[in-house]
């Protein structure tokens, strides 16, 4: 059976994304010109096609670096994040760019964000692809910088995204029939 039965609806085309990510990247390379060099941690797994996209179109000098953290298994948030994979370098005295594909309570960025800020970098911002309706990506614990999409709040799957690490690969954004996952 072919994964596109599982899709309710399209919600972000391809070249809708492929649009977002340009302008994210310009917004970006504008704000670290002055920069030395940034280095963009990307959180894994869901945020691996989103970081080599916008990765490849800054204009300024970066390294990428990932980190690995779960706090899902299936549908289920487990209420705790968990590192499974630290940074290989250190962060200290350079300005750092989180990148995460999604934004649903705001747990795993709020983590990261702090956990990061410890290591005395110059500065940390975040960079997150989807923000579901009715999260607060300006509240103090989250604070996104830059925001790819509001999403409706449903089950979204593509472009990294996944449920139970499927539909990671489809080239767009998607909300997944409710059959799936319930």
């Amino acid at each position: 059976m072919s994964v596109t039965n599982d899709i309710e609806r399209v919600l972000v085309s391809e070249e809708e994304i492929d649009g977002r990510i340009s302008e994210l990247s310009n917004e970006i390379s504008q704000d670290y010109v002055d920069a030395e060099s940034l280095l963009i941690v990307s959180i894994l797994r869901g945020a691996f096609i989103f970081t080599a996209d916008l990765s490849r179109k800054l204009t300024v000098r970066h390294s990428v670096d990932f980190i690995a953290l779960a706090s899902y298994q299936k549908s289920t948030s487990s209420g705790e994040v968990r590192m499974i994979s630290d940074l290989r370098q250190s962060i200290e005295g350079r300005h750092v760019l989180i990148v995460e594909d999604i934004v649903d309570s705001g747990m795993t960025l709020e983590y990261m964000s702090n956990l990061l800020r410890e290591r005395k970098p110059l500065s940390v911002k975040t960079c997150v692809m989807v923000a579901k309706e009715g999260v607060d990506v300006n509240s103090s614990g989250i604070g996104v910088d830059y925001l790819g999409f509001v999403l409706p709040d449903v089950w979204v799957v593509g472009y990294g995204l996944d449920y139970d690490d499927q539909y990671r690969t489809l080239p767009y954004i998607a909300e997944l029939k409710s059959r799936i996952y319930q």
